[in-house]
């Protein structure tokens, strides 16, 4: 395969600097451009400057913004870049849905929307991989297929309905770009080391339910028999390169997800058990568990992981016919929850730990009365 010249948007974020490092690392002679906000411009040297020796001449910072038009670059900055990128890797995106519908949509989609102009007018384009997720489907249910996404779904946040809407602009592009997408599911850790930096969504609330001080661990909502589907980034990220150089992946999503995952309460008490706490044996409805995380001790839940605990009963299954077959025979292959769940709740224990002890002020717990 010829040279290649990355851009990168989305550095230096939990997924974007792992990916960044592992082509830096993996795919030699390549060059790599990262789309950097300017608040973000020290951290990300910072950053690479954990795996960059000198003076690289391979990584190169462009400062600018998806939601700007030319991603804020300059005329030279983005002419390089239509000259020279072969591969480019979307990454950039807001989750947190505590933001308001309006900025979601303005990152999500309308950056997406510019990004795609670049790869556009890029003249040695070979793939545009978008980063998506696997609830693009919403309010489905059952089983949901690679090739599904418009199925007339409803959307419970204005997160997935803005991933859902950058990822019909790319699916669009298919006709005349070579597109890969990517939908994983909850990223978490890495599965051999347990680093995490991202504590939100289902995963902060497995985690800390069991691991807060508070004296009686909240009670799952419902049964919780839908499956959680986690996936550490390590794997993600491996996948996403090897997707990303396979010229079969052309046209195609995939769905980065556990092939087995485990059910919500077995996570749960899975957690507990290593934590050693236990699950209450008392069951909330929904409704009352919403009403709960509206209360002053547990408002730090209200707007990420409420979400999260209506996903504890969603019964959303979804096929990886795409993944495993491009993955199969490369070793690459997402190892099940229960290889790794304890790396992951050390590293988180160990992190508060660490926390408490550096701190001159007592370090508030994200489920103690003094929350909030």
């Amino acid at each position: 395969m010829a040279e290649s010249t990355y851009f990168v948007t989305g550095y230096p974020g939990f997924i974007g600097k792992r990916l960044v490092r592992a082509l830096y690392e993996r795919r030699a002679g390549s060059k790599l451009y990262m789309l950097v906000q300017q608040k973000f411009e020290s951290q990300a040297r910072e950053e690479i400057a954990r795996f960059v020796s000198g003076d690289s001449g391979r990584i190169t910072i462009l400062t600018g913004d998806v939601v700007d038009m030319h991603l804020g670059l300059s005329s030279a900055e983005y002419r390089t870049l239509t000259e020279t990128v072969t591969d480019i890797f979307h990454l950039a995106a807001i989750y947190y849905l505590g933001v308001d519908k309006r900025s979601m949509r303005q990152v999500n989609v309308d950056g997406t929307a510019n990004v795609l102009e670049l790869a556009a007018d890029c003249q040695t384009l070979r793939r545009f991989n978008h980063m998506s997720t696997s609830i693009v489907s919403g309010s489905r249910l059952g089983v949901i297929a690679e090739d599904e996404l418009d199925e007339g779904q409803k959307f419970r946040s204005p997160y997935e309905e803005s991933k859902f809407q950058a990822e019909v602009l790319v699916e669009k592009a298919k006709a005349t770009l070579p597109v890969s997408i990517y939908r994983p599911g909850i990223v978490v850790g890495d599965s051999k080391t347990g680093e995490i930096d991202r504590f939100d969504g289902p995963y902060y609330l497995a985690i800390l339910l069991v691991m807060s001080p508070v004296a009686v661990p909240l009670p799952l909502p419902g049964s919780a028999v839908a499956p959680l589907n986690v996936v550490p980034v390590d794997y993600v990220v491996d996948a996403m390169i090897h997707l990303a150089h396979d010229p079969r992946g052309v046209g195609k999503t995939f769905h980065l997800v556990d092939p087995n995952p485990m059910a919500a309460r077995r996570v749960y008490q899975t957690i507990a058990e290593h934590a050693g706490k236990k699950l209450p044996p008392i069951r909330l409805s929904y409704k009352l568990a919403d009403k709960l995380l509206q209360i002053p001790v547990l408002e730090r839940l209200v707007r990420e992981e409420r979400a999260a605990v209506t996903s504890v009963n969603h019964l959303a299954i979804y096929s990886s016919c795409n993944t495993l077959e491009l993955l199969d025979g490369t070793g690459i292959r997402c190892p099940q929850l229960t290889s790794y769940i304890e790396r992951l709740t050390d590293y988180v224990r160990q992190y508060y730990s660490r926390k408490r002890e550096g701190a001159d002020e007592p370090v508030e717990d994200p489920l103690g009365e003094s929350a909030g």
